[in-house]
């Protein structure tokens, strides 16, 4: 009686194991538990064939071959699981028994590691053609950086002043009262002297509050005529998002026989202009400094808005932009210099390098510029 292809088919792997012993001429054993063990094995290699074989089908992955190679040969997989089960054959069963697992063990392993192999390959193709570099091409570079917003104003007014003839000076930022207060004729009642304005050491000496105190050293040291710029960092006890402790300063003198306002007026609009790049409208409002007489504060129109936007988010609405003060130099400062208030006169003006950087770049926040943000520092710029 013949039959059908398809029973035989799932018969194969049940008499796999007999055929092969029948074959050496090993017994299938008498007993009932023997062949029912010889049984299991053949129907778990089956097992284990198909799933071998359901694992390399089209989408199969370095992942999912190696689970599947650990799910079969690790040390809990299902060959191993069929090694222990040979204990329990006789032992005429046992050494083919044994061939025929370890047949099918090197059968298995040999598919797995071939369609491993295979697709390792076409990884390191497809990551070959990934970062392929042609070489005829030309080199794209390394992206370039930026100076600090506040490093590049300071360059660009030292640039402008050397420019009109001055001399750029620096000078210690720990100053003694002296040069600090009492030479910018900054009486001893003054706020700026109070113990909440200024950072004092326990010797009196103080980290200098402005870069004023330069014009002494200057005027000590060169004499008149002179025309120097002196920046620097300046300390004060303050921090919110328009102050900070620590700040940069750019300040301006000029002595010499006759000089006048509109000398200090067209010298810092010349400034003003090199710095941002065109020409603003500057307006000049009175003020009060101790070390200059007469004394002003300057504006200059909203470069980004003119005073056209009310909404301007740089000048709140209000067109103007306040930069820094100025005036004529107090005879006693120049006295203090050791020059001569009725041959020579002179002008100083002084302004924050940090907010003339705000303005220019569009930032928000003074504290940005010391946060080290780099993307941040770098967004705002226009150059």
């Amino acid at each position: 009686m013949k039959r059908a292809k398809g029973s035989c088919h799932r018969m194969t792997g049940a008499l796999l194991f007999y055929e092969a012993c029948l074959k050496t001429g090993v017994s299938t054993g008498t007993d009932k538990e023997e062949r029912i063990m010889s049984s299991e094995i053949a129907l778990e290699i089956e097992k284990i064939r198909g799933t071998i074989e359901s694992a390399l089908k089209d989408g199969a992955t370095l992942e999912s071959l190696n689970d599947c190679r650990i799910a079969v040969f690790g040390k809990k997989g299902a060959m191993t699981g069929l090694q222990k089960m040979l204990g329990k054959l006789s032992p005429q069963e046992r050494p083919e028994a044994g061939k025929i697992i370890n047949g099918a063990k090197d059968e298995f392993q040999s598919k797995l590691d071939e369609a491993i192999e295979k697709l390792e390959r076409q990884r390191l193709t497809e990551m070959e053609l990934r970062d392929r570099v042609d070489v005829t091409q030309p080199a794209r570079g390394r992206a370039c950086g930026g100076a600090h917003p506040v490093v590049q104003v300071t360059m660009d007014v030292l640039e402008v002043l050397e420019g009109l003839g001055f001399v750029t000076v620096t000078g210690p930022e720990i100053e003694t009262d002296f040069f600090n207060f009492e030479a910018l004729n900054i009486p001893p009642h003054h706020p700026a002297r109070d113990m909440q304005d200024t950072f004092y050491f326990g010797d009196g000496r103080l980290l200098r509050t402005h870069t004023s105190g330069m014009e002494i050293h200057a005027m000590l040291d060169m004499g008149a005529p002179l025309r120097v710029a002196c920046p620097g960092r300046v300390y004060r006890r303050d921090n919110d998002p328009t102050h900070s402790p620590m700040f940069h300063q750019v300040e301006g003198l000029v002595v010499d026989k006759n000089i006048s306002v509109g000398d200090l007026k067209g010298c810092l609009e010349a400034m003003i202009h090199g710095v941002f790049g065109r020409k603003l409208k500057a307006r000049y409002r009175a003020s009060y400094f101790p070390f200059t007489e007469p004394s002003m504060e300057v504006d200059i129109e909203c470069f980004k808005c003119g005073g056209s936007d009310c909404r301007c988010q740089i000048c709140k609405g209000t067109g103007w932009l306040e930069i820094g003060g100025m005036g004529m130099c107090h005879p006693n400062v120049l006295r203090y210099g050791g020059i001569d208030p009725d041959v020579y006169n002179g002008f100083a003006w002084g302004m924050g390098l940090d907010r003339i950087a705000m303005l220019k770049y569009g930032l928000t926040d003074l504290r940005a510029l010391f946060d080290g943000d780099v993307s941040y520092l770098l967004s705002g710029r226009h150059e």
